[in-house]
């Protein structure tokens, strides 16, 4: 993995997207990430947070404002460049291609780093089977032992259950080598025991690797428990960010609640018609 650069690593800067003319969906967006950080976006559902992840990644083009990686204006760069450039996601409903095998699956993630041409690939020697050799050697000796799925790495991703194969998603986002790891909901749907074990190779991944995390999590335990700093959309718009005490301390303050959860930073019920939110002067951490 590369080692991020001192200072900012990824800036948004008053993002907006609207879907047609007159649907927004984030508005007036910004928050800064450092290198090393685990951020965690949260809010209730359809609050934007996987629009911000698609807008990050270059899935969708903000309709306004900027995001500068590393310095580079990247607002207007395809997803497969910003891959290269070192951002890897995963995604909230699984994207695996269930009839290839687990180490298949993980390689593809490489695909934007490989220097072999069509022929080299088609005829497969030299330069194409060396690089196929290598790829192999660091995915096998890293990431899926890291994971600990060397048992199903010869398996068809159609035959494992859900946890596992969430685990097989985050291995072929690292093996995009990502200087920023995004993971949409990643412990979304599973039992007690799978979301311990997707916590804890998190963590070491962050801890061992030096890669960033930006998260989008429900759980608000696990926010709580693991986040550096916390955003928290609310129909498109950040109420609130800072650290996890910061943002339980917005919480207490204007809510009259010190058990933080995503129900207390909604001052609306969730059925309720969709206007934007009116917090007291101040309420929002910059």
């Amino acid at each position: 993995m590369s080692n991020a650069a001192e200072g900012e690593i990824v800036q948004f800067d008053n993002v907006g997207l609207r879907y047609g003319t007159d649907r927004e969906v984030l508005s007036n967006v910004s928050f800064t990430l450092f290198p090393g950080g685990f951020y965690f976006l949260t809010g209730a559902s359809g609050a934007g947070k996987t629009s911000l992840f698609n807008t990050i990644s270059g899935f969708y083009r903000p309709s306004q404002g900027s995001i500068r990686f590393q310095g580079q204006d990247i607002t207007r760069v395809p997803a497969p460049q910003r891959a290269k450039l070192g951002l890897g996601r995963s995604f909230q409903n699984i994207a695996l291609f269930r009839g290839m095998t687990v180490l298949d699956n993980i390689k593809l993630g490489r695909h934007a780093h490989l220097k072999t041409n069509v022929l080299d690939a088609l005829l497969y020697f030299g330069r194409a089977r060396r690089e196929e050799a290598e790829l192999r050697r660091d995915i096998e000796e890293r990431i899926i032992d890291f994971l600990e799925i060397d048992h199903i790495r010869h398996a068809p991703v159609s035959a494992l259950p859900y946890g596992l194969q969430k685990r097989v998603e985050m291995a072929r986002a690292l093996a995009m080598q990502p200087q920023i790891l995004m993971l949409d909901e990643p412990v979304a749907g599973m039992n007690r025991e799978e979301t311990e074990d997707m916590a804890r190779f998190i963590l070491d991944v962050r801890e061992e690797w030096g890669v960033t995390v930006l998260m989008v999590e429900h759980d608000m335990g696990m926010v709580m428990d693991l986040s550096d700093h916390v955003v928290v959309l609310n129909f498109g718009q950040v109420i609130a960010q800072g650290t996890p005490a910061q943002v339980q301390a917005v919480a207490a303050k204007y809510f009259g609640d010190d058990q933080l959860t995503v129900a207390t930073l909604l001052p609306q019920p969730l059925d309720a018609p969709r206007a934007r939110p009116q917090l007291p002067p101040g309420a929002a951490i910059r």
